[in-house]
């Protein structure tokens, strides 16, 4: 023992530099290059409470055998504990050979739980079973991955504050198929989910638009009269689609309407003085949502950036990733 000790004291003193990036790794471990591999070094296993209390009644079965001479118990034992033994391979085997890569996460607002979704392929002709997902303390999903196909478990993890949340680590758990052991691994694959500011609950109306005191004979785009068609652009409602168009094979086309001119209402950082920088996030994403579910064209104006105005799927994307990624 001696000797032993002596002989791993002298290697770390001729490699002093393997020993710090081991407990380098250990202190602030380094996020995995995604897609990673599960291989032996990556599965860990332990029995579980059940696989504890099963070894616990073997070996009250084996004293009992021992103690009256009886072969059939010697048989009935040694038989439990081989199915135990050969059980530690197929959890292990469970989990060997897939390869994790990071899924898709939607952005959320600020307060509620962001999806994480991580991706599992398994390449190989064995399908997977059970396979639970954890993260930041919190149970995810557990799935079953079929031969040479992929699944996506997700977890959904809490998330306090504005801007590009950091995914924690997550773990990959499975005790297929007796439930006696248990064969995990830990993962950081350096994940990200932007989260938006929290709504307002001031239900104040949009600001007025610059042109809300003339006369408003503005001809333009409206909704009173059918005028035509025009080309669909990107990000417009598709609800403005001429679909019977779309039918006969003419392209994407819009619906276009001869009416009263539409004006945009401008979402201006400066006009809301008197609060501080988070209310006014706060104040701006709640007329975004409500200027996007009205149908209005509205733009943004912010100390960094401006967003000339539009609607649309797209618009109300653009506007609340600038309001996330906001810096004062």
């Amino acid at each position: 023992m001696t000797s032993l000790v002596q002989g791993l004291v002298a290697a770390v003193l001729k490699r002093p530099w393997r020993a710090t990036a081991f407990v380098r790794q250990l202190l602030r471990p380094v996020p995995d290059a995604a897609p990673v591999t599960l291989t032996q070094r990556r599965i860990y296993v332990l029995p579980t409470r059940s696989g504890l209390t099963f070894a616990f009644l073997l070996m009250l079965m084996l004293l009992g055998s021992i103690n009256y001479g009886n072969s059939m118990g010697f048989v009935l034992t040694f038989l439990l504990a081989s199915l135990a033994l050969v059980s530690i391979l197929h959890t292990w085997r469970n989990l060997a050979r897939l390869t994790v890569r990071a899924g898709h996460s939607e952005p959320v607002f600020a307060g509620q739980h962001a999806r994480i979704e991580v991706c599992l392929d398994n390449a190989l002709g064995l399908a997977r079973y059970a396979i639970g997902l954890r993260a930041a303390g919190v149970a995810g999903d557990v799935v079953d991955v079929p031969p040479h196909a992929g699944a996506c478990p997700g977890v959904a993890v809490p998330a306090h504050t504005r801007g590009r949340m950091a995914v924690p680590s997550f773990t990959l758990a499975t005790t297929f198929p007796l439930g006696l052991f248990r064969a995990w691994t830990h993962l950081d694959l350096a994940m990200h989910c932007l989260v938006y500011p929290q709504p307002s609950a001031d239900t104040r109306p949009l600001p007025a638009s610059p042109d809300d005191q003339g006369t408003g004979s503005q001809r333009g785009e409206g909704q009173e009269d059918f005028a035509g068609l025009r080309t669909w652009r990107a990000g417009e409602s598709l609800r403005q689609v001429a679909w019977k168009a779309v039918a006969r094979e003419q392209g994407m086309l819009a619906k276009q309407f001869a009416g009263e001119a539409q004006q945009a209402v401008w979402l201006d950082w400066h006009g809301l003085a008197g609060l501080d920088s988070e209310a006014r996030l706060s104040r701006l994403t709640r007329w975004v949502l409500d200027a996007d579910a009205a149908g209005v064209r509205y733009g943004l104006r912010l100390p960094a950036c401006t967003l000339p105005p539009g609607t649309g799927e797209v618009q109300r994307r653009r506007c609340l990733e600038a309001l996330a990624m906001f810096e004062p």
